[in-house]
């Protein structure tokens, strides 16, 4: 074949092939544009409707403040608020239910002690154990002596209710008031020990301590009086007064009912004396080198005529009892516990007034005072001759007491 021949040949092989590749593209075109119409098809104007009408729905809904969405948040906040609140309330029960605990341990703790020493204390604890779950509100340990037997008739007389009314404030109010004393002698059986006894059988409101009484003692016997009493009673505070103290009894426990939600609450009338290093002084203090230099004044602490502190404290000092150490005055062995402790301070001045014309005022301006003394004498000054005009002049009247809701 002759060169000629094959480039025809070859030309109009070429020709057909662009051909052939032209009818390609057009049957690939063709058969894409029918593929496309098929998978994606144009919406009808009833989708489109349907579809623009939901819209102007949700615009609407969002306009006035109702978007399904927004409503599920404030659901959601809702929720939230309620878990916190619900913790919280766990947490404070919880709280109560530690603090009832250690109550009951210390209890158990002072039954333990009674038990071992033999003293006469456990047969109490086992006479009022099937009552400890009665819940009061507070314990009302009136500080005496031997020699006070007139101070504690005038205060029976007064401010103390006798008899059936006293077993109706415990009953009713949640009140418990009793007058507190030791033993005259570590063997007990005494001419002063029976007479108490003889008095305790008559008006059946005297709390006996294993403490042998004495001034320098006074420390040693706050701390056996909360030791005890947190055993004896499960309250929400206990109240330490001194017999020549006249007490608003619906004063008090207003003012304490308040504090109930408080952790650690200790209550009076805070002050900070100077420190007594000279022998021979009242209120003198043997450990005045341990407060600094001569002239330093004593930590803030509650003056010793009338204070109160919370079950948690109480529980505190019978648990630890045997580590606390004892100053000279009891008001400043009180504060030496709770220092290194968290404990909130309460000064109320309500907790010290004076006698009249002082307390009078007072009550007629609408402030009735919780207690009434005279500075000079760290009580009422002849309290037994004068306690009825106080409480006649001051007095918050029997009525304040049994209508009051603590």
């Amino acid at each position: 074949m002759s060169w000629k021949s094959r480039g025809a040949e070859s030309t109009l092989k070429s020709v057909v092939s662009k051909k052939l590749t032209l009818l390609l593209c057009i049957g690939c075109f063709c058969a894409g544009m029918l593929f496309t119409d098929r998978m994606w098809a144009v919406p009808e104007a009833k989708d489109i409707s349907r579809r623009m009408g939901i819209e102007d729905e949700s615009l609407k809904l969002v306009s006035e403040g109702c978007d399904p969405r927004i409503k599920h948040e404030k659901k959601e906040s809702k929720d939230i608020l309620g878990e916190v609140s619900k913790t919280h309330h766990a947490v404070h029960t919880l709280g109560k239910t530690i603090s009832n605990l250690e109550m009951e341990l210390a209890a158990a703790r002072a039954a333990q002690d009674s038990i071992l020493s033999g003293s006469p204390i456990t047969g109490d604890l086992r006479i009022t154990k099937p009552t400890r779950k009665r819940k009061y509100l507070m314990v009302i340990g009136i500080n005496t002596a031997f020699s006070s037997r007139k101070r504690r008739d005038s205060v029976r007389a007064t401010w103390m209710p006798q008899g059936d009314k006293r077993k109706k404030l415990e009953e009713e109010k949640g009140i418990i008031i009793r007058f507190v004393i030791g033993h005259s002698s570590a063997t007990s059986g005494g001419i002063l020990d029976r007479a108490i006894e003889a008095e305790d059988k008559k008006h059946g409101d005297l709390m006996r301590l294993e403490h042998v009484e004495g001034y320098l003692e006074l420390s040693a016997k706050t701390k056996m009086f909360f030791t005890t009493a947190v055993g004896l009673w499960d309250a929400d505070f206990f109240v330490k007064v001194d017999d020549d103290v006249h007490v608003n009894i619906a004063t008090l426990g207003a003012t304490l009912a308040r504090l109930r939600s408080k952790p650690r609450v200790y209550i009076g009338c805070m002050k900070s004396g100077p420190v007594l290093a000279q022998k021979g002084v009242r209120y003198h203090e043997p450990e005045y080198w341990k407060f600094g230099e001569e002239g330093n004044k004593y930590f803030r602490h509650a003056t010793g005529q009338l204070y109160a502190i919370s079950k948690d404290l109480a529980t505190y000092i019978s648990i630890n009892q045997h580590v606390l150490h004892k100053y000279a005055n009891e008001d400043v062995s009180l504060g030496s516990w709770f220092i290194g402790l968290d404990v909130e301070h309460i000064d109320d001045r309500r907790l010290c007034c004076g006698t009249p014309p002082d307390c009078e005022w007072k009550a007629q301006a609408g402030n009735v005072c919780v207690a009434s003394f005279d500075w000079s004498c760290s009580g009422i000054c002849k309290s037994a001759e004068r306690i009825k005009e106080v409480h006649r002049r001051c007095g918050e009247g029997e009525n304040a007491l049994w209508s009051a809701v603590f």
